[in-house]
């Protein structure tokens, strides 16, 4: 049996070699390494596949949620409201630009944030929505954009997990995530989904106007060579990567569905233990399993992982402390206890090993020794 990872990046590298070699070659050949056609390329084939009608290629996800908030023009104390389970990125770009960072919990069984709560938590200082699609599908976002349309907010969509996924909406449209507010963005982190061999990111949005803004803003707030309009930063996609990017984009789907078969495998070996909480699926959403995470019901979530790391099973947990209890991220509004669904979830969930090139053997593996520590304890 070939060793288990969380991701393989080397054996999916293998199935498209030749392709990516010659990408890179190509680039090395130009020597357009920033900024060369490749970028624009990838950035056209992208916006086609997505239905969106602009993509802004930026050096990492991180900063795509940054630019974004930047060209929205927010305020030093405005505040922002996004989900308390989530990856740091999501609040730490809200501080870092003087914002407040409004956190909110997120529902038990498809871990993203909640409506009800989003209203709960709106002010006079409110003015945009962060929502997390968390794990591979996307939050309520018919819910969230009639919240947002009352009360004038932006919709800043976090899809750095989620891309590909698709949300059919009430209105009978169907959306890929990141693509239904008013700014969508991604990560090509290696590991994610559709991931680069490095760091990169994008933004997406349907207004023209805004493109504008973040194309300048993600080019230190230039547009035309050396004249500066407004304070921006230095973020690009450079070449190498994208020429990755363009190789990779036509497989997604392909990628996708191994993932969904993997996580069909996990469902069926698991779908009679009261002991693990299985994904739930979001009516609106197709799952994309950037991971595979569950929750652990009267065992040891830590016992667990560590069984399964002697068994040399790698397994994640995504995320172990919530955002109001990092130290980072204190504040008085909101202590121990406030946050019941994100703290129980911090407390036990975990993530199983969750790829394109998981095969049947490694997963009857994996499924055997989550059932063998089971019976131990049960």
């Amino acid at each position: 049996m070939r060793k288990i990872q969380m991701v393989d990046l080397y054996s999916q590298y293998v199935k498209i070699k030749p392709e990516i070699d010659q990408a890179i070659q190509e680039v090395i050949d130009s020597t357009a390494f920033i900024k060369g056609p490749v970028v624009k390329f990838f950035q056209k084939d992208l916006e086609e596949y997505l239905g969106v009608k602009h993509v802004i290629p930026c050096g990492n996800g991180t900063d795509a949620l940054q630019i974004s908030m930047m060209a929205l023009g927010l305020k030093p104390d405005d505040e922002v409201i996004t989900a308390d389970f989530t990856f740091v990125a999501t609040a730490e770009v809200i501080a870092l630009l003087g914002l407040t960072p409004v956190l909110v919990d997120v529902d038990p069984d498809y871990f993203n944030i909640i409506p009800e709560a989003i209203e709960k938590a709106l002010t006079p200082h409110t003015k945009a929505i962060v929502p997390v699609h968390l794990f591979g599908q996307c939050a309520d976002m018919d819910a969230i954009m009639e919240i947002a349309r009352r009360h004038h907010l932006y919709v800043i969509e976090d899809a750095c997990q989620a891309i590909g996924s698709e949300y059919h909406s009430t209105d009978g449209s169907i959306k890929k995530a990141g693509t239904i507010g008013n700014i969508g963005c991604t990560s090509f982190f290696p590991s994610k989904n559709l991931g680069c061999y490095g760091d990169g990111g994008a933004i997406f949005t349907n207004d023209d106007e805004l493109a504008n803004m973040l194309r300048g803003i993600a080019n230190h707030g230039m547009f035309a060579r050396y004249y500066h309009d407004f304070v921006g930063v230095n973020s690009r996609l450079d070449s190498i990567q994208a020429a990755i990017l363009k190789v990779k984009l036509p497989h997604l789907d392909e990628y996708i569905s191994a993932r969904q078969k993997a996580a069909q495998y996990y469902e069926r070996a698991f779908a009679d233990i009261p002991y693990l909480k299985l994904p739930v699926r979001h009516p609106k959403s197709s799952h994309v399993f950037h991971q595979y995470t569950l929750i652990c019901n009267g065992i040891s979530r830590d016992d667990l992982v560590n069984y399964l790391a002697k068994k040399d099973i790698p397994a994640m947990v995504y995320y172990p402390v919530p955002l109001h209890l990092q130290k980072a991220y204190k504040s008085e509004r909101y202590g121990k206890g406030d946050f019941p669904v994100t703290e129980m979830l911090s407390a036990n969930v975990f993530s199983l090993p969750m790829h394109t090139e998981l095969d049947e053997e490694q997963l009857q593996y994996i499924c055997d020794q989550v059932l063998e520590f089971i019976s131990r304890v049960k």
